[in-house]
């Protein structure tokens, strides 16, 4: 039984997904091993993840913009939150 091909939009949500997912794990794995700045996993996984970003905004499903504003909603949320800010 073979799978019906995704439409691309489709396909750039999963693989998104999936690469949140794996970003999820080595930021786990990185925690565990009190180890945040040398794991070049994390840093490919960051760097996947990033990609796929750029990759929605390619395919009009966001636009920089919209990003922009949502990280300065979210800065502004974790100055109240967080001491990241």
């Amino acid at each position: 039984m073979s799978m019906k091909k995704l439409e691309s939009r489709q396909q750039l949500l999963v693989i998104t997904m999936e690469e949140c997912g794996e970003l999820i794990q080595e930021c786990s794995k990185a925690l565990r091993k009190q180890d945040l700045f040398e794991q070049q996993n994390l840093k490919d996984e960051i760097g996947d993840v990033y990609a796929m970003i750029n990759l929605l905004v390619e395919h009009d499903v966001v636009s920089w913009t919209d990003l922009e504003d949502r990280v300065d909603y979210k800065k502004n949320k974790l100055k109240k939150w967080s001491d990241l800010v």
